[in-house]
């Protein structure tokens, strides 16, 4: 445990940046897992599920929790699949 006052403030920071930055990424995961499996069952579902996901992905940016790319490369891959499923 630190003992400096401004150490003792990071650590208390640090863990509360991380609880937040944990649940924002979980929820990234959960909404991509809902639209994975609605493009598997229904393509209609899964278009309306699409923006939801990359509003998530976008909140997840301007949190500082994901990087620009990597959600953009999620959000494309994500438009993609649903590109193929709608040909199928």
């Amino acid at each position: 445990m630190p003992n400096i006052k401004s150490a003792k403030k990071r650590v208390k920071t640090s863990e509360k940046e991380n609880k937040r930055n944990r649940a924002l990424r979980s929820s990234v995961k959960t909404e991509i897992k809902k639209y994975n499996a609605a493009v598997e069952n229904d393509v209609e579902q899964a278009a309306k599920e699409l923006p939801v996901v990359t509003a998530t992905l976008d909140k997840a940016v301007t949190k500082g929790v994901m990087h620009k790319n990597a959600a953009n490369r999620r959000k494309a891959a994500a438009a993609k699949k649903l590109d193929v499923a709608k040909e199928a």
